[in-house]
């Protein structure tokens, strides 16, 4: 299958990018860069050029294609909404070009923010409130009704190269300028993980054997309490690990403070059922932990 894939040279798309060329599949990655293009060429992918803001790369793109990956997003989190925007004009353009092709089309989402206070499944669909400006799964989903195999991966924090770990790399980049490792209350709130390897291994096999209209879930671990995290950020950067009211989340995280001190476990046994899924590398914690992870 020749394959269009945006965030092509990305953390998690550059890994997807090696899973499919190894299951003999034809790739076509989106960058924007020299450095991208020469990655994408080393790898044995073809270059197309653009970037998710180039709707009419996109289309080009996605015309010569069997199916499409779109794992690109601008991870500015000062302009969450605004990016957020420019995420669902890439898909609907796409979209409209695959309209009545019935190929499949996987977008990429994520496992936080769909139902508070519980393990969230792939059965559960999010309602597009307001506070939730991120809308990729609903914007795909939409096209299966017009002849579109739609699908949705949601990813949880995804690790398995040194430096990177989701959402937990900025928090790693607070505590280096706050000089402590901060959680929310006791730090019980748990966040789902899982490899990067195995994640890629997921996006292949919902290309493979997805059906449309589904949601999986790339998620290793359900839950990993924030606690563990930040006392592993702390011992690698050699700052005490503290807890902080909620109200005091703000000015630490930043940006990121609408994530702090919420309870985020997901569960993964749908999708592991519908497609044969099996997560089998390293866990979050013993990742991180290891000497040097985020020394880079």
């Amino acid at each position: 299958m020749r394959v269009f894939i945006t965030g092509a040279t990305g953390f998690v798309g550059s890994a997807v990018v090696r899973e499919l060329l190894a299951a003999g599949h034809q790739v076509l990655g989106l960058t924007r860069s020299d450095k991208g293009a020469a990655a994408l060429s080393s790898a044995g992918a073809e270059v197309h050029r653009g970037d998710l803001e180039d709707l009419e790369s996109l289309k080009s793109g996605t015309s010569s294609a069997d199916g499409v990956l779109h794992l690109g997003f601008i991870h500015d989190f000062t302009k969450f909404a605004e990016n957020c925007a420019i995420d669902k004009r890439a898909i609907e353009a796409m979209g409209d070009v695959l309209e009545g092709t019935n190929k499949p089309f996987i977008v990429t989402s994520g496992t936080g923010l769909v139902e508070a206070g519980v393990v969230v499944t792939e059965d559960m669909r999010r309602d597009g409130s307001a506070h939730v400006p991120r809308v990729s799964e609903q914007a795909a989903l939409a096209y299966v009704s017009r002849g579109v195999q739609a699908m949705a991966i949601r990813l949880p924090q995804v690790h398995g190269e040194k430096g990177k770990a989701g959402l937990i790399t900025y928090l790693v980049e607070s505590a280096r300028q706050k000089g402590v490792a901060a959680y929310v209350g006791d730090g019980s709130e748990r966040w789902a993980a899982a490899h990067r390897l195995d994640v890629a291994r997921l996006y292949r096999l919902a290309l493979e054997k997805g059906t449309a209209n589904s949601i999986y879930h790339a998620v290793g671990e359900e839950g990993v309490p924030m606690l563990q995290v930040m006392d592993v950020i702390g011992r690698a950067l050699n700052v005490p690990a503290i807890s902080i009211k909620k109200e005091e989340a703000g000015d630490y995280f930043g940006p990121l403070a609408m994530f702090a001190g919420l309870d985020m476990p997901a569960s993964s046994a749908l999708t592991q059922q519908r497609l044969g899924w099996k997560p089998k590398e390293i866990g979050l914690i013993a990742d991180i932990g290891q000497p040097g992870y985020f020394q880079v």
